[in-house]
């Protein structure tokens, strides 16, 4: 057990919602239990490509209904579970600690208007100068209030009018590593003294016609109405399937958690964050290397349980995989792949995961395999250290480490 610091980046709420459950604990029984749990499966709204819608939710638990018709799905989707995260960690309503406490959030792009977007496409087919008709129909059908539905900072405005935190925000964006960045950073100012409370994660929504056109424009999606566990995809690049999600986490210095009698899930102990081209095969090697490396440093000769964001699209996985088999050469490693229970989340993926993985090491469990294939082994012992990884689905690699904290 590493040496305690006052400055610890602890996890004391947590906030889950996914195509799997609503709130932390079921998420622990459903993914422990003696049957393995099916999420819903969504194949007829955008067949070909399915999806996993979230589980059925009462919204206005969280949210006024007046504050929701202003909000895009994601954004009541990240909302509640905000507010669940602060209810979990006895913070919910504690105005004095809300109105110093920061807020990180890692978003996406607001949710464009579907019926513009195909009007323009299918009369790009037929112009003659496409950049010149692209430019007139975006001035003359756009609405110019779609440009601020559109800001990523939105969620973490909704957030601090419902819940009332209102000390410093931050907005990242950038898919899968925009998650991890925004727990690595919630963590070095804790470390840095530059704030006491925080509370960090994201939100996605699954059945996105625009985003399904992004990822099928790529070949990034999964095709048919089955869906296989995530290491069981990768033929050709399909292999991803969106899930619905809202995860966000209380991240708060251990003196602070302490002198409020604050529950301590987990303590967070790194977060690696790498970008930079995978064409470059020698440096995407030495990317993975040094996140390698750094786990190794801070789990000793212990078993290692690893949950993967892997999104399952083909190139991100086969690259995952080398990294994981090569790691699991060496020593004892348990890896579940997320996506095959709850869907990939894009920028809440790496916070959703890291939220399993805190509520496990507070159980003292670890969860079943998820893929019953042989590459995900039943653990022998529950470990003390659980990794989570974050390879994006083109760009982006991380790596976060969360600790038992007793």
């Amino acid at each position: 057990m590493a040496t305690r610091s006052p400055r610890d980046a602890v996890i004391t709420g947590i906030g889950l919602i996914s195509p799997l459950a609503e709130g932390v604990a079921d998420h622990v029984r459903l993914l422990t239990g003696e049957a393995l749990p099916q999420p819903g499966i969504d194949a007829e709204s955008f067949a070909p490509y399915p999806f996993h819608p979230l589980v059925e939710v009462d919204l206005s638990l969280q949210i006024p209904k007046r504050d929701q018709r202003q909000m895009e799905t994601w954004q009541r989707y990240g909302t509640y579970a905000a507010g669940l995260a602060l209810a979990d960690a006895g913070l919910a309503g504690n105005e004095a600690v809300l109105s110093e406490a920061g807020l990180i959030v890692a978003a996406g792009g607001g949710e464009r208007d579907p019926e513009v977007d195909g009007a323009i496409l299918e009369g790009m087919a037929n112009a003659g100068d496409r950049d010149a008709f692209l430019n007139e129909r975006l001035m003359s059908d756009l609405r110019p209030t779609l440009f601020l539905a559109q800001l990523t900072n939105l969620l973490a405005g909704n957030i601090s009018i419902v819940h009332h935190v209102t000390g410093s925000s931050r907005s990242f964006m950038g898919e899968e590593l925009a998650g991890a960045m925004a727990l690595q950073t919630a963590m070095r100012q804790i470390g840095a003294g530059q704030g006491d409370v925080f509370l960090v994660g994201g939100a996605y929504s699954a059945g996105r016609p625009d985003m399904l056109l992004y990822f099928a424009c790529g070949d990034y999606l999964l095709e048919g109405s089955e869906v296989p566990p995530v290491w069981q995809r990768g033929g050709g690049r399909g292999g991803l399937v969106c899930g619905s999600m809202g995860a966000f986490l209380v991240i708060e210095a251990r003196e602070h958690a302490q002198k409020r009698g604050a529950r301590i899930y987990a303590r967070l102990e790194d977060v690696v964050a790498d970008r930079g081209s995978r064409e470059d095969a020698s440096a995407l090697r030495a990317r993975a290397a040094r996140q390698t490396a750094r786990l190794e440093e801070l789990a000793g000769d212990a078993p290692i349980g690893l949950l993967s964001g892997a999104s399952g699209a083909a190139g991100a996985l086969a690259l995952e995989r080398a990294m994981i088999d090569e790691l699991s050469a060496r020593r004892e490693v348990y890896v579940r792949g997320c996506a095959t229970m709850i869907g990939h989340g894009l920028e809440a993926q790496v916070p959703a995961c890291v939220a399993l993985a805190a509520a496990a090491l507070k159980e003292k469990t670890f969860y079943r395999p998820f893929d019953e294939s042989g590459f995900e082994k039943p653990a022998v012992t529950a470990p003390d250290r659980i990794a989570v990884t974050g390879w994006g689905h083109w760009r982006g690699e991380s790596l976060a480490v969360i600790a038992a904290d007793d």
